[in-house]
């Protein structure tokens, strides 16, 4: 059996002697945090970990630094991770995520709504945020106040940010509001104590509050339409729509709805309206397609009333041949509840109107419906006449669309 080396004849095993870049490959895949350790523990790495490359990812990843941006500052990757952070360190765990979904929608919005860029506001300072919070008396969540540091909200106008739904007698636009006029809004009555309003409607009156503390049945930091509860005898009960459980999914599940073209433009405006893909239908040259929307400032738990709108696009083929234009002459419904309940509507035409349908030529309109349960659906045929053969008549398929209240909660003021 050989005998052990004799250890004492290798020379001990130093940090120095290793070469430099096996130990700059190990340093980048460390974290920031890491990272500012080593330069603690010895010379050798504190001015390894000094290594400007090494600073470019967490700026990529944290504050999305871009190579222009760089330039433009005329400072070192880590000279910008250590400015960043000195600024925006308590929020480096959303800021990258916020700032991708502002960046995304401003892009969206200089394409397809550009007046509405003029709305928003320049960012405040973290005094401001600090201010609001001395004044209602309650902490900010950080994702909340990682937004504002990079847009205060915007201005009162039409149309809002948030979204707009139109009828024909009733309009809604919500606006992202500031910090002040946010404040301003802060609510301490019974029924919304300690919720912060995050949106407001000019024509409505209608908000999206936020929960800053979990009283009256809420959860903290979760964000909701009110509705009175008309059979109540407390007048300050209330109905809450649940629409996010945080500010971060609150805003960025929305952005990415209107980015990814999930939500409609029309008259420069984003329509909340949600296109299931396969609320589709095609029958012959004649595709028909729906997309629905609830609209909480028209319904009511108690007693149970949910309005639903929805808005159907009509489209023949541009390949059709010119003879097989037509003109809608009448409209059937089945319209079915959550209990099984069903409805049959027929009538002359939409919306008191006949539209003619040409090879290429898209109609689309708006209507709405009510349950008196949280879910429904609706399907049906509308029956077109040729216009070439005024004696042909034939039936297009409407596709089967659902309609679902979101998830709400009683308060338990």
């Amino acid at each position: 059996m050989a005998a052990p080396p004799d250890t004492e004849s290798f020379p001990a095993l130093s940090l120095e002697l290793l070469p430099t870049d096996p130990l700059l490959l190990i340093l980048s895949f460390l974290d920031y945090r890491d990272l500012v350790s080593c330069c603690y523990l010895n010379r050798r790495l504190n001015q390894l970990s000094s290594h400007d490359p090494l600073w470019k990812r967490h700026c990529k990843k944290y504050w999305l630094i871009s190579e222009e941006e760089k330039s433009r500052r005329n400072q070192s990757w880590k000279a910008i991770f250590i400015s960043s952070y000195s600024d925006l360190g308590r929020y480096i765990h959303y800021y990258a995520t916020l700032k991708k979904a502002w960046d995304d929608l401003e892009k969206y919005l200089g394409r397809w709504c550009p007046r509405m860029i003029g709305s928003l506001k320049e960012s405040v300072k973290e005094e401001d945020l600090d201010a609001v919070e001395a004044q209602i008396r309650c902490k900010l969540p950080d994702d909340y106040r990682c937004s504002f540091r990079i847009h205060n909200g915007q201005k009162l106008v039409v149309p809002g940010l948030m979204g707009s739904m139109a009828l024909s007698n009733h309009y809604r636009s919500e606006d992202l509001l500031d910090i002040d006029t946010a404040a301003g809004g802060f609510q301490q009555r019974l029924g919304l104590k300690q919720c912060l309003p995050l949106t407001f409607c000019i024509h409505t009156g209608l908000s999206q509050y936020m929960a800053l503390e979990s009283v009256e049945g809420r959860n903290k930091y979760e964000i909701f339409y009110q509705c009175s509860d008309q059979m109540a005898r407390n007048p300050s009960a209330i109905v809450m729509f649940i629409t996010g459980t945080s500010y971060l999914e609150w805003f960025t599940s929305y952005v990415n709805k209107v980015v990814t073209g999930g939500y409609p433009i029309i008259r420069d405006q984003i329509f909340r309206y949600v296109h299931d893909k396969e609320c589709v239908a095609t029958t012959g040259d004649i595709t028909v397609s729906v997309s629905t929307s609830f609209l909480p400032e028209l319904s009511s738990v108690h007693p149970p009333h949910y309005f639903f709108t929805y808005r159907i696009r009509i489209e023949m083929s541009k390949d059709a041949l010119p003879e097989k234009a037509c003109q809608l002459d009448s409209r059937y419904w089945r319209i079915t509840n959550a209990k099984g309940d069903v409805e049959e509507v027929q009538g002359p035409g939409v919306v008191g109107e006949f539209p003619i349908i040409s090879p290429g030529r898209v109609y689309e309109y708006t209507s709405c419906t009510t349950f008196s349960t949280t879910s429904g659906y609706m399907e049906g045929y509308y029956t077109f006449h040729c216009l070439y053969y005024k004696d042909r008549f034939f039936n297009v398929t409407i596709p089967r669309f659902h309609m679902v209240c979101p998830t709400f909660k009683v308060s338990t003021a």
